[in-house]
């Protein structure tokens, strides 16, 4: 995702700088505590810095300078580390994401769990090399969580603002594990249901990708109700978009751009806003696809499956009605924007970023 490139390279730098400092700080104590909490420290750091758009930091920060956030003022280093906090969040949420989902890879390289794993395998040690794998994993991601909450202690925010912050950054937390529990839910069930997919992409991505983020800026900032609720508005629509390009990309994507394998989502079994519109759409048009796609779902695809099922799923039409609510959210986030009381500055950042979101490619 981009705002401007130079935005998003000054954005992505000054982040990317704070968690280097965060984690530099933090390897003495590691080593303290022992070598292999040292070693998954570094996993950790590795991890982290090894990509990633830095999303929810930027609209963290266009919320506060929208709602009168000086740059250059005297809290703006204590601010950024705030937004920064977020990115250790999305670092948990991605390392559980891929153990609940059982995917090898990340970004181009091996998932958190599946490095454990090769870690444990290669030097012989004790038990099952995937058992030790996921539960490296598991804890790793509950450190960043925990170092995320610290990072926004140790910011440097004056109190009042902390203050106004701590009920947003409680919500972000709960509501992208409320999010992971329904998404995992779904699959296990089998549910088909539409509303259910787009409650997942509300609480699993839209929260806290785009609309908490925002809040969180805002709440630093002392804005009045009337701009956090048209931040929330433009949070939910954009971020929910975010999420159907999203759904998209992972049965259509390119994997040379994505980094994930072609058609993961599938194999997977994600009942994503795609899949729950193309299967009802199916079931009225086409019986014999709509049982296909049922069978298939969430299970060790063939390519020729693959793409039978990506036939199946642009015959119903239901790409293109996707593509349609992706433009309409995206229009909808733009005009709550455009009569907010956000700064000029922020509104032209949000309205770039709303673009950048909604059409990207990986």
């Amino acid at each position: 995702m981009t705002v401007t490139s130079s935005e998003a390279a000054a954005s992505a730098v000054a982040v990317d700088t704070v968690l280097q400092g965060f984690f530099a700080e933090r390897r003495a104590d590691a080593l303290a505590i022992g070598p292999g909490f040292a070693a998954a420290v570094a996993e950790l750091e590795g991890y982290v810095l090894r990509g990633g758009k830095r999303v929810r930091p930027a609209f963290a920060r266009a919320g506060w300078i929208g709602a009168g956030g000086d740059a250059s003022g005297p809290d703006a280093e204590a601010v950024l580390h705030c937004c920064t906090a977020l990115e250790l969040l999305h670092a948990s949420a991605l390392i559980h994401d891929d153990i609940i989902d059982a995917s090898l890879t990340r970004r181009g390289f091996p998932a958190a769990h599946v490095t454990f794993a090769d870690r444990h395998r290669s030097r012989g040690w004790a038990g099952d090399p995937e058992t030790f794998g996921a539960g490296a994993a598991i804890l790793v991601g509950d450190l960043a969580q925990a170092w995320a909450d610290d990072m926004i202690h140790m910011s440097g925010l004056p109190a009042d603002a902390k203050t106004r912050l701590a009920p947003v950054w409680s919500a972000i937390r709960t509501e992208v594990l409320a999010g992971q529990l329904l998404d995992l839910t779904a699959e296990a069930s089998g549910d088909e249901d539409i509303d259910s997919a787009l409650r997942v992409n509300r609480y699993k991505t839209a929260s806290y990708t785009v609309e908490r983020p925002l809040h969180l800026g805002a709440a630093i900032a002392g804005a009045d109700l009337g701009l956090v609720a048209a931040y929330r508005t433009y949070g939910v629509n954009i971020g929910i978009a975010f999420q159907l390009r999203d759904d998209l990309l992972g049965v259509f994507g390119d994997p040379a751009v994505t980094g994930k394998p072609s058609g993961d989502d599938l194999r997977e079994g994600k009942r994503t806003v795609l899949f729950a519109t193309a299967l009802q759409r199916a079931a009225a048009s086409d019986p014999a696809g709509a049982e296909f796609l049922r069978a298939k779902i969430g299970t060790d695809i063939s390519d020729g499956e693959l793409a039978a099922m990506r036939a199946v799923i642009e015959a119903t039409g239901a790409v293109d009605h996707i593509e349609r609510d992706i433009a309409r959210r995206t229009d909808r986030a733009l005009t709550v924007l455009r009569t907010s009381s956000a700064t000029a500055e922020a509104k032209d950042q949000l309205a770039a970023m709303a673009i950048s979101a909604t059409q990207r490619v990986s």
